[in-house]
This record gives C-alpha cells, sequence and structure tokens, in this order.
C-alpha cells in the first residue's frame, strides 16, 4: 500500500516526529511504501478561496507552491496519515494550511486510490484532541468518505516512551 505521512510538526526531532517514525519503520517492515512529508519545511501558503479549483481550474489550484507535491503524492497515496503536535486543541497551523488546500484535490471528487486515513497527535495533556478529532471526522471521514484506520495519541510521559513507540510501529505492521 502507498501511505502519505503528513507530518505538521514544526520540531526536526520532536515527539511527533519520533512518532512518525515508528510507524513509518513498522509500515515499511510490513512492505508498504510510505512518503513522509514534513508540511513545516515546505512553502505552503493557505487557501485563497478564491474558487479556482471549481471553476476554471476543474480541480487544480491556482497558486502554485510547494504544496504541488503533495498534490502529486496524493495521485497515488491510497492511505492518509495526518501528524501533529496538538496546539489550542487542534492541529497545527501548517497542516491546517495544508488541509485547507486539500478543497481542490477533492474536486469533483477525491483523489482515486485514496480509501483509508489515519491521525497521530502529540499533546502535554489528555484532554486536547477535541479539535483534531473534530477535523478528522468531518473533513477525511465523512466527507472524503475513508475508512477509519485509527487515532494514536500520546500525551505527558507517554510522549517518546517505549510502548508508544511500539504501540506505532504494530500498528503500521498491521496494515493490510
Amino acid at each position: 500500500m502507498q501511505i502519505l505521512v503528513l507530518n505538521g510538526s514544526p520540531r526536526p526531532n520532536g515527539n511527533t516526529k519520533d512518532m512518525v517514525e515508528a510507524f513509518r519503520g513498522g509500515a515499511v517492515s510490513a512492505g508498504h511504501r510510505v512518503d513522509v512529508v514534513d508540511v513545516c519545511r515546505l512553502k505552503i501558503s493557505g487557501c485563497l478561496a478564491c474558487e479556482y479549483c471549481h471553476t476554471k481550474g476543474r480541480g487544480v489550484c491556482v497558486q502554485k507552491d510547494d504544496m504541488q507535491q503533495i498534490y502529486d503524492l496524493l495521485k497515488e497515496t491510497e492511505m492518509l496519515v495526518l501528524a501533529s503536535p496538538i496546539y489550542y486543541h487542534g492541529i497545527s497551523g501548517q497542516l491546517k494550511c495544508v488541509i485547507d488546500r486539500f478543497y481542490s484535490a477533492a474536486y469533483p471528487s477525491k483523489p482515486p486510490k485514496l480509501k483509508k486515513a489515519a491521525m497521530i497527535l502529540s499533546s502535554g495533556d489528555a484532554n486536547m484532541y477535541d479539535g483534531a478529532m473534530f477535523s478528522f471526522q468531518g473533513d477525511f471521514l465523512d466527507y472524503l468518505g475513508l475508512e477509519n484506520m485509527g487515532v494514536y495519541t500520546a500525551h505527558g510521559a507517554e510522549n517518546g516512551s517505549k510502548k508508544k513507540l511500539e504501540e506505532l510501529c504494530a500498528f503500521g505492521e498491521s496494515l493490510k
């Protein structure tokens, strides 16, 4: 399976990155191809709400920035994994810009091979996930009709723990 992980953490060696790498290692060992995109290292602007993609562009965004790399990967992606630290009960702003730009990628229909989605979240507190979960449920499971492959969270001392990283590795290994 072709898996795309969108890592929304601005920290190149933080807890979210460790979780992504544990998942990636498990998925690769099970024979999957995994592309990890560190969205905070790219220059991706927010959606302009210009409607070009839904009119003249017929699904193509008018903006020509680093989001093109993600659009290209989405053409072959079968499973999408959103990974982010939690800021103000939601995903990072950088990842939110990418998600908003899915507006053109999902028109007139979602990427043809995309069938599954999962989420990996890191926070300081266990009660911080509502905003991220709302977006995941509404934008990906409901709107795009993707199969929920799970939400994996780590908070406080769980971040970086051997047990949590093994759980994410096992999740990657278990994918069919």
